[in-house]
């Protein structure tokens, strides 16, 4: 048993982000995508409504994502500039996979969202600790036009859906940051 906590801890407490032009464009198999959220998969769901879905852009189709989302974010600010621009839309250049996360809103109103939203976030953390075990380098953006409406439009997705992030898989040669926190533990617990 202690060997079990042992390797998750290490597994949890060594997971970081990293970005994707950190990543060396190495590609990560499919099938191992598929394992990825497979263990997304068994994240804990009240009424077992399971509310993550993934949107998958792999090889040619992440360049693709990439450029649509660019051209998104500018017909929505038209004041983006060139460079910011070109950056969303090289964001992903030296990444393997680009997933889009989304909560999609289950039948049973009585599950508040925020469960809904919360499950899904779990399910993240479900994948990116996989990806650590697996030395695959990950990073959850918000930015761009990703949390807007205008994606929600883009996925088709549903009034009450929500996207919570995009998620760039790779690989990376640079070496793995030190942890830091910046508020102690013990400030963050409070025994009753």
């Amino acid at each position: 048993m202690q060997e079990n906590f042992s390797t998750l801890a290490r597994i949890v407490s060594n997971r970081r982000t990293i970005k994707p032009q950190q990543m060396n464009g190495r590609k990560i198999d499919d099938a191992v995508i598929e394992q990825l959220i497979a263990l997304a998969d068994w994240a804990p769901t009240h009424g077992r409504t399971e509310p993550w879905r993934f949107y998958i852009f792999g090889g040619a189709k992440v360049a693709v994502f990439c450029k649509d989302h660019a051209d998104m974010k500018r017909k929505a600010q038209p004041e983006l500039t060139e460079d910011a621009w070109q950056k969303l839309s090289d964001m992903g250049t030296l990444a393997s996979h680009v997933l889009l996360v989304v909560m999609r809103r289950g039948d049973l109103p009585k599950i508040p969202a925020l469960e809904e939203l919360a499950a899904t976030a779990a399910a993240v953390q479900n994948l990116l600790l996989g990806a650590e075990s697996l030395g695959i380098a990950a990073y959850w953006g918000t930015g761009g036009s990703v949390l807007q409406p205008e994606m929600k439009e883009y996925l088709h997705l549903g009034p009450e859906d929500q996207v919570l992030g995009a998620l760039y898989l790779g690989y990376s040669d640079a070496p793995a940051k030190e942890g830091v926190r910046n508020t102690p533990l013990a400030e963050k617990m409070k025994w009753m």
